[in-house]
């Protein structure tokens, strides 16, 4: 499962640029969905849309 989040572009200033953020940092910045998000992608033209995704859930 894959989602974005458009944060605005003033944002970006507290974006790290060196490594994808950790749910923590993404949560500092204000960013609120359900646990188990990774942030797995920077995106390098719009550094103000964070890329996360997360396991799909087990087949039942």
């Amino acid at each position: 499962m894959r989602q974005h989040v458009v944060l605005p572009r003033e944002m970006t200033k507290y974006i790290p640029k060196s490594h994808l953020m950790s749910e923590e940092e993404w949560r500092q910045l204000g960013v609120q969905q359900s646990q188990g998000w990774i942030h797995y992608m920077i995106h390098e033209p719009e550094p103000h849309i964070l890329l996360f995704r997360r396991p799909l859930p087990p087949k039942q």
